[in-house]
């Protein structure tokens, strides 16, 4: 579910993905690259997501990722079961 919310923002390479990641969880999620790119290649393989040869802001050539209309429509039922997953917690932590 985090790498599609970072792929709704735009296509982003594997670093990039990383990146924003680390930065958008306060430093507290660290990606790396042996669970990344498995990751993204199980995505595109399931039709959620696709890839793309593209130059990077380096202006070298980068793999990068974008989510499909699939994608976006997982996203959106990910992040729903989510949020109630995360509420049942909160009741469960504050019943008496």
């Amino acid at each position: 579910m985090l790498i599609l919310r970072t792929l709704a923002g735009g296509p982003q390479h594997g670093w990039g993905i990383s990146r924003w990641l680390q930065a958008a969880s306060h430093e507290v999620l660290r990606v790396h690259q042996g669970s990344l790119y498995p990751a993204l290649h199980r995505l595109e393989r399931q039709g959620v997501g696709r890839a793309e040869w593209l130059p990077s802001e380096f202006n070298r050539r980068a793999k990068y990722y974008s989510l499909t209309p699939v994608g976006r429509r997982r996203l959106e039922a990910e992040a729903k079961d989510w949020s109630r997953f995360v509420e049942a917690v909160h009741f469960v932590m504050q019943a008496g």
